[in-house]
């Protein structure tokens, strides 16, 4: 996690335990410190051996104070914060414990829009999927020893997705009205990353979801030079892709594959992926096993 700017803010006797492990793309850090300053500079950004990422503080015990991108944020026992790869400011209270999560920032900013719009935010607390993200990775550090590293890749990727979804929530909450389109479009991409495998899922259906009028959300996306059932389709095709390569996914046969990422029919499918990839799904898949370790 390093390296930090440290600071002990107590005359009583420090105590302090971390512990790490590496789960895929993640990172997780379970930390329990006493009055602790944790400072990002930009000197110490520099000496970092791993970038672009960001850090999810998930507060078990205690409290902590957060700062970056000029918000402060007040964090109590449950609650969640986002911390991107900038300079910040984390200050713990007595007594705190709480597991940090360290993940790439690409999925994040793919489907949410740049860090700045929600680091330093609260989330978590208020039903939604707050205690399903804390349960979730508590769970997942008692049992990773046990996972293979394909299943390993997968609980990271189904972790960032609920993180992605606790973020989408928080931001359809009190948005300033500049943001509010953005945020629109973050909560549409959102719900068709967690409703890929509908076939039903269409322009129309994403507008209904996400509470506005078709063609105002289509004027959204087009002002993000986007259309909207082009996305569909592009993270459709990306998901398929994914699981084309996961050899944990070997075993599933295309025209199953194909139905779980929303595809209607096997030829559709298969179509549409050798346009967009220039190999059919079958070969592609091959090609992908050969270079696999």
């Amino acid at each position: 996690m390093g390296p930090i700017e440290l600071s002990h803010l107590s005359d009583e006797p420090f105590e302090g335990l971390i512990q790490a492990a590496d789960i895929g793309t993640l990172r997780i850090t379970r930390i329990r410190e006493s009055c602790v300053r944790s400072e990002i500079t930009a000197d110490t950004l520099r000496r970092r051996e791993r970038t672009q990422s960001v850090f999810v503080l998930i507060q078990l015990e205690g409290g902590s104070i957060n700062v970056q991108d000029g918000r402060e944020a007040v964090q109590r026992a449950g609650e969640i914060v986002l911390l991107a790869d900038r300079p910040n400011v984390h200050v713990s209270g007595a007594n705190d414990r709480s597991l940090v999560l360290e993940l790439p920032v690409v999925p994040l900013e793919r489907m949410l829009g740049p860090t700045r719009q929600f680091t330093a935010l609260t989330f978590g607390t208020k039903g939604g999927t707050g205690p399903l993200i804390r349960s979730f990775f508590e769970g997942l550090v008692r049992v990773h020893e046990t996972l293979t590293p394909s299943s390993a890749e997968r609980m990271a990727s189904i972790g960032t997705d609920l993180i992605v979804a606790g973020l989408a929530e928080r931001l359809a909450q009190d948005v300033p009205r500049p943001l509010h389109g953005t945020v629109l479009v973050q909560r549409a991409k959102a719900f068709v990353e967690a409703n890929l495998s509908d076939p039903t899922l269409d322009p129309s259906h994403l507008a209904a979801a996400v509470g506005v009028s078709l063609r105002r959300l289509q004027e959204l996306f087009h002002e993000r030079g986007q259309h909207i059932s082009d996305w569909i389709w592009q993270r459709r095709l990306e998901a398929a892709v994914e699981r084309l390569s996961d050899p944990g996914c070997a075993h599933i046969p295309i025209g199953h594959l194909s139905y779980g990422c929303g595809f209607a029919n096997q030829a559709h499918f298969a179509r549409r992926f050798k346009e967009r990839y220039g190999l059919s799904p079958s070969a592609y898949r091959q090609a992908a096993q050969a270079q696999s370790p």
